[in-house]
C-alpha cells in the first residue's frame, strides 16, 4: 500500500472527512513519528509495532561497481519490530 492509497481508503471509510482534512491526518501521524525518531525516542503502536532508531558504526565498504574501498561514516537508521499481534496474524495459515 502507497501513501495514496492510505488516504483513499481513509476517506472511504470516513466519508464524513474531506480528502484535505484526511491528508492533514495522514501527514501529522507521520510526522510526528519522525520527529519522535529524531529525538531518539521510540514510537510504539500497540497491537502493530514499535519504531525506533538503531546505531550503525563506522566501517570500510566497497563500490560494487569498482570495486575501490570506501568509509562509510556512522550512522543512525529506523528500526520496525512487529507487535504480537501482527505475528500471529502473519503466521496464520
Amino acid at each position: 500500500m502507497i501513501r495514496s492509497e492510505l488516504v483513499q481508503m481513509l476517506s472511504t471509510d470516513n466519508p464524513e472527512l474531506s480528502a484535505r482534512e484526511i491528508e492533514q491526518i495522514v501527514d501529522t501521524f507521520f510526522e510526528q513519528i519522525t520527529f519522535r525518531l529524531v529525538a531518539n525516542g521510540r514510537v510504539e503502536l500497540r497491537g502493530f509495532g514499535a519504531f525506533s532508531t538503531r546505531e550503525r558504526e563506522a566501517r570500510v565498504g566497497r563500490n560494487p561497481r569498482t570495486g575501490e574501498t570506501v568509509d562509510v561514516q556512522a550512522k543512525r537508521v529506523p528500526y520496525f519490530k512487529p507487535g504480537k499481534e501482527m505475528r500471529v496474524r502473519l503466521n496464520m495459515s
